[in-house]
């Protein structure tokens, strides 16, 4: 659920600057919740970036370098706007490998329930074995990727610059009453934030990006809805990916039953 408050602010932002209310209301529909987590702090343990993944006994060894482990009782109900587990353990691994536009490529994410764990060394992580604490979670609102925000108002389609121009104008307005994003390492929910293209959009297959071309069921909440599970941003660490970002995207039915295995990852750099 998006911040009621902030939206409001926003209609009357949008208001002022003479945006059209069409598009503003689209805008506000397709916003989603996120969890945005940044290393260092002395807040609580959220999350774990790098070092051996910590694992029940007789688990197996993930496949893909270990990313990052988040303690998801450490999230607020709700918080994300995704079905997950109460409690246990989000694992999140990849490789460095650039995947590119629709090379998608099963992955090892999957959640360890809650109870005695042991950590699997040495491992393989991806950076310099770095161990960061992730204990800043800042909840917020997340707005659709640039690129595909702004759509046709009734009556007849924008030129390409003029969409580019209507998504700049409305983002600015959703900055302005404090729609930005916070410092982050994590992102869990939300949309992703893609320096090349919208990795949520690649896993739909053909029938299901047209949908969402017309308004259709890809950008609803059904439970065959794909959506970002997770997003990584690589720190310097990371050599072998220049500013790299790491998705993980999944099917909201997938979460509800626990089918973490069956997420699909994206690996692109700015």
């Amino acid at each position: 659920m998006t911040d009621a408050s902030m939206i409001n602010r926003f209609r009357a932002e949008a208001a002022l600057r003479g945006l059209p209310s069409q598009e503003v209301e689209e805008w506000i529909r397709v916003a989603r919740p996120a969890v945005y987590l940044a290393e260092g702090g002395n807040g609580l343990l959220v999350a774990r970036v790098g070092g051996d993944p910590l694992l029940p006994h007789g688990a197996p060894r993930p496949s893909d370098p270990f990313v990052a482990s988040v303690d998801l009782a450490a999230l607020r109900p709700g918080v994300t706007g995704l079905p997950l587990p109460a409690d246990g353990h989000l694992l999140l691994c990849s490789g460095t490998d650039v995947s590119g536009i629709g090379g998608e490529v099963p992955t090892r994410c999957c959640t360890s329930p809650p109870g005695p764990r042991q950590p699997l060394a040495p491992s393989h992580t991806v950076g310099a074995n770095r161990t960061g604490r992730a204990s800043s979670a800042r909840s917020g609102t997340s707005r659709a990727h640039r690129c595909r925000r702004a759509s046709p108002s009734a009556g007849g389609e924008f030129p390409e610059d003029e969409q580019f121009e209507l998504a700049d104008e409305l983002a600015d307005a959703w900055a302005h009453v404090g729609g930005y994003r916070p410092s982050w390492a994590l992102q869990i929910g939300g949309h992703p934030v893609s320096p090349q293209n919208d990795p949520v959009h690649y896993a739909r297959g053909p029938e299901e990006a047209g949908h969402a071309g017309q308004g259709g069921t890809a950008h609803g909440e059904g439970a065959d809805d794909w959506v970002l599970l997770a997003t990584w941003r690589c720190g310097d660490d990371v050599t072998e990916l220049d500013s790299g970002v790491a998705h993980w995207v999944i099917r909201r039915r997938d979460v509800a039953v626990r089918r973490f295995d069956r997420a699909h990852r994206y690996v692109e750099m700015a």
